[in-house]
């Protein structure tokens, strides 16, 4: 075999071997490092070739954002901050029809900006949200996917592990991605809100809901106590990073003691969970460092085996235009959201297209965004949705099946569907910070 055919060959291995449960790092890993030893003959160079991967990836300075923001995450979760906010939330659209889903949703926006995680946010509002929407008699199948929908939130807004995996396969600035991540992430949440209205107005039985008269106003004194320390947190890390005084790493240090701080005021913490939050941190950061590892052999292998620009040329020959080469990645990731998750779909298909995107003079800021969003409609699809997945485990309720999590969520999924289209088609929507 040529390397261009071992190339194709085990991209194809790859993706069957994740899709048959082998851990995600194993399957790129190993089949990279046997695809170089055979497409040069040579053990000792697949094995030099590794031992870069792990120097230029994992070693790196900027990757202690990882368990910096992930502890962070678990501290606010563990604080109770996402359930204050929704409280805030829901008394502010509690005239709307819908408007606890609405709430759902701009909670959900809120805990993104400090959590990061689209599981964490789908297994805290499952826990708040759903039950709530049941009691005033909401629609099950609309509960649940109000919180499958909002729950993609938390990979979109900053901090965004997904972000942080992206900066390093294409190269660039995490600060920079998590800033670009802000608005498509506002947008994105005001497209929900905005369909959930729709929904209601026009498809009232499928939302479901008693009348607004049940709800009560928040005082302004309870709304200040619930959101300052949750506002508090977004300032330090988004706005030290915006006015350069903080580095990514930096704002992840300093949010981690912030969060840690506030857990403690509120007495919301213990040594023992404070020493879980530890372990906690330590099993997700590994898994992901040793995702980014993988990631650097597999894309070295893609390299060697001239695969990107084999792609290249075939699309050039075809004189393909953009809006055509975008139509083609948007469809990939689309497919392969139905089989495997996020990082997968980042690790594997960016090396593809980036040699083709960077001669066009498109900011590669951008195309992240574009690949997270387009990624993240995964998380809603069968047969992997695992955000659907989480929110049906978390629940343990015989009432929702895991067809009605799928089901409730379709309509989310459109909504980002189109919100990817205008970002496609604008730009300088993802750059409106960074310009």
């Amino acid at each position: 075999m040529s390397p261009l055919e071992l190339g194709m060959a085990s991209v194809g291995a790859i993706v069957v071997l994740i899709y048959l449960g082998v851990y995600i790092p194993i399957a790129l890993g190993m089949v990279s490092f046997v695809s170089i030893w055979l497409m040069r003959d040579n053990f000792d160079l697949s094995m030099n070739l590794l031992k870069v991967a792990v120097s230029d990836s994992v070693m790196e300075y900027t990757f202690a954002t990882v368990p910096l923001f992930t502890f962070m995450g678990l501290v606010v979760s563990k604080a109770g901050l996402g359930r204050d906010v929704y409280d805030v939330m829901s008394s502010g659209f509690r005239q709307v029809k819908g408007g606890i889903g609405m709430a759902t949703v701009g909670a959900n926006a809120v805990f993104a900006a400090v959590t990061g995680s689209s599981i964490a946010s789908a297994s805290v509002f499952s826990k708040v949200s759903v039950p709530q929407m049941l009691r005033y008699d909401y629609n099950p199948r609309f509960a649940v996917g109000v919180v499958a929908g909002s729950s993609v939130l938390g990979m979109i807004i900053p901090p965004s592990a997904m972000l942080i995996i992206y900066s390093f396969v294409a190269e660039q600035s995490v600060g920079e991605m998590f800033l670009a991540g802000v608005v498509p992430g506002l947008m994105l949440a005001a497209a929900y809100i905005g369909a959930i209205w729709v929904m209601g107005r026009f498809f009232p039985k499928f939302v479901g809901g008693r009348s607004a008269d049940e709800y009560e106003l928040m005082p302004w004194k309870t709304i200040a106590s619930k959101t300052l320390p949750t506002l508090s947190l977004i300032v330090v890390v988004l706005g030290g990073i915006y006015t350069g005084w903080l580095t990514p790493v930096e704002a992840g240090a300093t949010g981690a003691l912030v969060a840690l701080g506030i857990a403690l005021a509120r007495r919301q913490i213990t040594l023992k969970g404070f020493w879980e939050a530890l372990l906690e941190t330590g099993h997700i950061t590994a898994s992901i460092l040793f995702l980014i590892t993988a990631a650097s052999i597999y894309s070295r292998m893609l390299g060697l085996a001239g695969l990107p620009n084999q792609l290249g040329d075939i699309l050039a020959d075809s004189q393909a235009s953009f809006f055509m080469i975008m139509f083609l990645y948007v469809l990939l990731m689309l497919f392969l959201g139905t089989l495997l998750d996020t990082a997968s779909i980042i690790l594997i298909v960016v090396p593809l297209f980036l040699p083709l995107v960077e001669p066009m003079g498109l900011s590669l800021v951008w195309f992240g965004i574009i690949t997270v969003v387009g990624a993240e409609i995964g998380l809603l699809t069968p047969p992997l949705g695992i955000s659907c997945f989480v929110i049906k485990a978390t629940l343990n309720d015989d009432r929702i099946s895991l067809k009605d999590v799928f089901l409730g969520a379709l309509p989310f999924a459109g909504v980002m569907l189109i919100v990817l289209i205008l970002l496609i088609r604008f730009p300088g929507l993802s750059l409106a910070i960074l310009n």
